[in-house]
C-alpha cells in the first residue's frame, strides 16, 4: 500500500514537468489539442521566440542574482544565528527565537505597504537590490528554525573540547559547526530558494522598469486578456525550472540528510 501510495504520488509530482517539457517543443495548435502526448510537429519556435524576445537575458539574469545573494546571506545569518541560539541557553536566547519563529506565522505580505515605505526610504525602490533584503527577512525564520534544532542536536563535548583547545567563537563556528551542518545548509536552501526564485509579489509591487524586474514576472507579462502565447511561455518555463532542478539534483542527497535527521528533531 506505501508503494502504491508513493508511486501516485510521483505520477502527480511528475505530470506536471512532464507536460511542461513536451508542450515547450510544440506549435500552439497541437498544445491545446493534445497536451500530454509526445510532439507530433516538433518545434523550437518557443525558445527563438524567448531569446528573440527583448529583455530576457536581463531578467533571468536579475533572477539569479536576487536569488544567489538572498540564499547565500540567508545561509550565513541563519547559520550564525543557528549557532548562537542553538549554544546559548537564556531567557533573552529563548525571546530571540520565538522572535524568529514568529516569521513563520506571519506572512510578510500583510506588511506589504509597510515593506514599500522602507524601501522607498532607503532608495531602492525600482531597483532590483530592493529585493534582496525583502528575500532575506523573509526566509530566515525556517532558516533558524531548522538551524537552531540541528545545532543543538551537535554534541556538546565538541564544544567543550574546543574551548578546552583555546578556540575562539569564530573558530569554532567555522571550522567545527559549518563542516556538520552541511546537510542542514543544504535543505534550508532547497526550502528558500523556490519563494524567492517564484515570486512575483514583490518585484510587480517594487520594481517599475522593466530591466529592474525578474524572469517570473516576465512570465506573467506573456498572458494576454483574450490569447497567450503558450509556446513562448512554457519555452521561458522551461528555461525558469531548469536552475531549480539541477539544484535539487546537486543537493538532493544532503537535503534529504538534513530532513531525516537534527532539521525534524526539536
Amino acid at each position: 500500500m506505501t508503494y502504491l501510495i508513493l508511486t501516485a504520488w510521483s505520477f502527480a509530482v511528475l505530470g506536471p514537468i512532464w507536460i511542461l517539457v513536451v508542450n515547450s517543443f510544440k506549435p500552439q495548435r497541437e498544445i491545446l489539442s493534445s497536451p500530454a502526448s509526445l510532439p507530433q510537429h516538433g518545434t523550437l519556435d518557443g525558445y527563438r521566440s524567448v531569446l528573440e524576445r527583448g529583455g530576457f537575458g536581463s531578467l533571468f539574469r536579475n533572477s539569479v542574482l536576487v536569488t544567489g545573494i538572498s540564499i547565500v546571506t540567508v545561509l550565513v545569518i541563519g547559520s550564525m544565528a543557528g549557532y548562537a541560539l542553538g549554544r546559548w541557553h537564556s531567557r533573552t536566547s529563548e525571546v530571540l527565537y520565538f522572535g524568529f519563529i514568529a516569521g513563520l506565522m506571519i506572512p510578510i505580505r500583510l506588511a506589504t505597504i509597510d515593506v514599500v515605505k522602507m524601501v522607498e526610504r532607503v532608495g531602492l525602490l525600482d531597483k532590483v537590490w530592493g529585493l534582496i533584503p525583502v528575500y532575506v527577512a523573509s526566509s530566515l525564520p525556517i532558516a533558524v528554525f531548522v538551524l537552531t534544532a540541528f545545532v543543538k542536536q551537535l554534541p556538546g563535548e565538541l564544544f567543550e573540547a574546543a574551548r578546552i583547545d583555546g578556540a575562539s567563537d569564530w573558530a569554532v563556528y567555522r571550522r567545527i559547526v559549518l563542516p556538520l551542518i552541511r546537510p542542514a545548509l543544504s535543505t534550508v536552501a532547497v526550502l528558500a530558494v523556490l519563494p524567492i526564485w517564484n515570486d512575483i509579489w514583490f518585484p510587480l509591487i517594487l520594481t517599475r522598469s522593466r530591466s529592474e524586474r525578474t524572469l517570473m514576472l516576465g512570465v506573467s507579462e506573456l498572458f494576454g486578456q483574450y490569447t497567450s502565447d503558450w509556446t513562448a511561455i512554457l519555452a521561458i518555463l522551461m528555461f525558469a525550472a531548469t536552475p531549480i532542478l539541477v539544484l535539487y539534483l546537486l543537493l538532493n542527497r544532503t537535503f534529504i540528510q538534513g530532513l531525516t535527521t537534527g532539521a525534524v528533531k526539536g
